[in-house]
C-alpha cells in the first residue's frame, strides 16, 4: 500500500463548514470504491489550503480511469464549495501494510480480519489483497456494500478476540455459522463478485472452537454437508477445508493447531 496527500486550494472565499463537507464527501465515496483504505481521514487547514494523507492500495489508485460515478459526484461538488481540484503528492509505499495483487488469480476469496485494512477481495494464489476498483462495481456504481460487510466482519473479530463480554458468543455465530446474517451478506457478494469477474470466488469461514483435532478432520461442509472437502496439504498454510460446489474455505480449529 502506499502513501498520498491531496490537498485543496481554494479559488474564492469559502467557509471551513462548506470545504469540510466537500472534502469528506469526496473522502468517503473514494472509500467506497475501495481507493483509499481506512475509516478515519485527517483533513488538516494550513496555510490557506486542506490537506489530507491517505493510505492507497496502489500508487496510481486516485487515477480518474478507476473513479466510480460517486467520485465523478462529488469531484464536481468542489467547485461549489469553492474548491480547486485535488493536487496528489505521492509520498512513498507503506512498510507495515500488504502488497496489492498485480496478477489475475486462478481464484480468489473474501477474507479479512480486524488487524486488516486492505480490500477484503484477495488472490487466492497468493492471498494479496485485490484493489475493489479493478472489478467492476458490485452495487450501485461501487463496492460500498462490500466495504459494508468488511467492517461489520472486522468488528465481530475484535469483539471475539477480546473475549471480554457476553457479546463474543453472538459475534461468534456471526463469524462462524452459516446461517449468519454476515455469512448471507457475504456469501451473496462472493457471488456477485464471481459473475462479475468470471474468476471462482469463495468466501472463507472462521473456525474456532470444536472438540479435538480428529473430529475437527471429519467436519462437512455446513452447506451442502459433504465430507470430501477436507485438503491433503492446506492452502497458503491457512485453509484446510475447500468445498467447490459452495464456494467456501475454512480451516481446522485454532484451538487444535
Amino acid at each position: 500500500m502506499h502513501v498520498v496527500e491531496l490537498r485543496f486550494e481554494c479559488f474564492d472565499n469559502t467557509t471551513i463548514t462548506a470545504a469540510e463537507k466537500a472534502i469528506n464527501g469526496l473522502l468517503e465515496a473514494y472509500r467506497a470504491n475501495g481507493q483509499i483504505l481506512g475509516r478515519e481521514f485527517a483533513v488538516a487547514f494550513n496555510d490557506g489550503e486542506f490537506k489530507a494523507r491517505l493510505l492507497t492500495p496502489e500508487k496510481s489508485s486516485l487515477a480518474k480511469r478507476f473513479n466510480s460515478p460517486w467520485v465523478e459526484k462529488a469531484l464536481t461538488e468542489l467547485t461549489d464549495a469553492k474548491l480547486l481540484a485535488p493536487r496528489e503528492k505521492y509520498i512513498g509505499q507503506d512498510i507495515n501494510s500488504e502488497v496489492s495483487s498485480q496478477e489475475t488469480p486462478s481464484w480468489q476469496l473474501l477474507y479479512t480480519s480486524y488487524v486488516h485494512m486492505c480490500s477484503p477481495l484477495r488472490n487466492g494464489d497468493t492471498l494479496q489483497p485485490i484493489p475493489l476498483y479493478q472489478i467492476p462495481a458490485t452495487a450501485n456504481g461501487d463496492h460500498k456494500r462490500m466495504i459494508r460487510w468488511q467492517t461489520e466482519w472486522q468488528a465481530c473479530d475484535e469483539l471475539q478476540m477480546a473475549a471480554a463480554t457476553k457479546a463474543e458468543f453472538a459475534a461468534l455465530e456471526e463469524l462462524t455459522s452459516h446461517h449468519s446474517d454476515l455469512f448471507r451478506r457475504g456469501w451473496d457478494l462472493r457471488g456477485r463478485v464471481e459473475y462479475l469477474t468470471k474468476i471462482p470466488t469463495y468466501y472463507y469461514l472462521y473456525r474456532v472452537g470444536g472438540e479435538s483435532l480428529a473430529n475437527e478432520k471429519k467436519r462437512c461442509c455446513p452447506k451442502c454437508g459433504s465430507n470430501e472437502w477436507l485438503l491433503d496439504e492446506p492452502l497458503l498454510d491457512m485453509f484446510h477445508f475447500r468445498c467447490d460446489t459452495c464456494r467456501i474455505v475454512s480451516n481446522i480449529s485454532w484451538d487444535h493447531l
